[in-house]
């Protein structure tokens, strides 16, 4: 287990905040022991927090070009049929990954291939589960086109909590199925626009793994 570059800063602002903190209240409050009692166990709390949410444990990518690994940790809230008006302009699969807080927020690529397209969107902060999130949020869309020609979509919406999203994709580059793309943080959402026919690997609520779980296997 490690923690992710991205939060590094997170991390160290979370310690200066936390030694002020109870300077101050030592400096201030010196005969008030059971406040201090209090403050301590609130510090060590927080930073149990934010320690887990940037953890990016080190997992065994099982890679097979056929199919479409779960690209992060979180529940499945979406299988559907619609229209991938974006890039694609065509009808699609969409799989939803909800990412809770306490998730590792770490995002993998699903499949192997060359970045074909990449854009980010300003936008809205929305809950993550609002049918509206996927067009109206600040939210990144990446598209990989594998070794037979087959284009996967695929995007990071923020949510409420989310503030940040980070995306580490170029296009023209070329990319490994459980690589690192990007991470988001505090809390969002994975959406994955997969071709009509595809075998669908996994059920609506089901609590998925990134880079582990096999959200679909593509045709042959």
């Amino acid at each position: 287990m490690t923690i992710h570059k991205e939060g590094y800063t997170s991390l160290a602002l979370c310690i200066l905040f936390i030694f002020i903190t109870n300077a101050l209240a030592h400096f201030y409050l010196p005969d008030l022991i059971w406040l201090r009692y209090i403050l301590y166990a609130f510090s060590f709390v927080l930073f149990l927090i934010i320690l887990q949410f940037f953890r990016s444990p080190n997992i065994n990518v099982s890679q097979h070009h056929d199919h479409i690994i779960c690209p992060a940790d979180g529940k499945v809230v979406v299988i559907e049929e619609t229209d991938e008006t974006e890039y694609l302009k065509d009808r699609r699969i969409q799989i939803s990954i909800f990412m809770s807080p306490i998730n590792v927020h770490v995002n993998r690529y699903p499949l192997s291939g060359i970045v074909k397209f990449f854009k980010y969107h300003p936008g809205k902060f929305l809950v993550a589960w609002h049918p509206k999130s996927s067009t109206e949020n600040e939210r990144t869309t990446v598209v990989v086109e594998n070794s037979a020609g087959v284009p996967v979509l695929f995007r990071q919406i923020a949510g409420a909590l989310a503030r940040r999203i980070v995306c580490y994709s170029k296009e023209g580059e070329t990319v490994e199925q459980g690589s690192q793309f990007g991470f988001i943080k505090f809390g969002s959402r994975v959406d994955v626009f997969l071709p009509l026919g595809t075998e669908i690997k996994v059920d609506l609520n089901q609590v998925v793994k990134g880079g582990i779980t096999i959200l679909a296997e593509l045709k042959s």
